[in-house]
């Protein structure tokens, strides 16, 4: 198994680094475009590429942060989601950062329940192309078009980038108000960034669906859809966050790799890397 990042082995131990990459290939619930299994082994293949060295921070990102330790991939049980909670709280419970990657986007629920528990706070900010609001989907509960919907029974969130949702979904967001915590990608400008924030509480969870960019940015995924956010525009939400609020976890899904469309691979392993980069400016 590959780390995260070329860097040396003392650069990547467990008790000094604050940050924890977790792999989690779980692949149960994908709809249309398989492969998400796949995801975390290219994307820590990819990331060995990245630069260490960040040009708009000015400094190397994982030595701020006490190094980057690569977690063995989760192994599942008959309860995945038990599975994925138990290897997160393991780190939460270290007082480390714990970096998913993904796997479809229904590994977001045992992460979330995790850190929950330690920050009873907690809201979650969650990029994405769909909603993911159904209550159910293909009669499961959770599958990945239902994350949201089960994370919002857990606490609040801030959803950006959205640009299809279903009529159930529409009625959902009406009933309870969300209107203002949905932030649709054709509605979108950096104008709404302190909106954004303002709508999160202090303690935040991020997941970042990589179908919430515009197929140009990354198309290797199961669904993609057009009209996505771009590069810059995802960083500098991610910037403003980090800078404002409490980040204690993050996750990275729906990668679904392709045979030459590794620079996919990369800018997700690039992004990881970047959400790094703005975590360790609070070191």
């Amino acid at each position: 198994m590959n780390h995260f990042l070329e860097i040396e082995r003392d650069e990547r131990n467990f008790s000094s680094s604050k940050v924890i990459v977790i792999p989690v290939p779980y692949e149960g619930t994908t709809s249309y475009g398989k492969g998400t299994k796949n995801g975390p082994s290219a994307i820590l293949k990819a990331s060995q590429i990245v630069e260490d060295y960040d040009i708009e921070l000015g400094f190397e990102p994982y030595k701020k942060v006490g190094g980057v330790h690569t977690a063995s991939p989760v192994r599942f049980g008959k309860d995945p989601h038990k599975s994925i909670y138990s290897a997160v709280k393991k780190v939460i419970s270290a007082d480390k950062f714990p970096l998913m990657l993904g796997g479809e986007h229904s590994i977001s629920y045992g992460a979330v329940k995790a850190a929950k528990e330690n920050y009873p706070d907690l809201s979650v900010l969650q990029f994405d192309a769909h909603a993911d609001l159904r209550d159910s989907y293909h009669g499961n509960k959770h599958s990945h078009a239902c994350i949201m919907r089960r994370i919002r029974s857990m606490c609040p969130a801030v959803q950006v980038g959205i640009r299809s949702q279903d009529k159930e979904e529409t009625d959902y967001i009406k009933e309870y108000g969300l209107q203002k915590k949905i932030f649709y990608a054709h509605e979108y400008n950096d104008g709404r960034i302190p909106s954004i924030v303002k709508g999160l509480t202090d303690n935040v969870y991020i997941t970042v669906d990589v179908d919430g960019f515009d197929p140009s940015v990354i198309p290797a995924t199961g669904t993609p859809e057009p009209g996505g956010l771009s590069w810059y525009q995802v960083l500098s939400i991610l910037k403003a966050v980090f800078a404002e609020r409490n980040v204690v976890g993050a996750d990275i899904v729906e990668l679904a790799p392709r045979k030459e469309m590794h620079y996919a691979d990369y800018t997700a392993a690039k992004l990881a890397y970047k959400m790094i980069g703005y975590l360790s400016l609070k070191f």
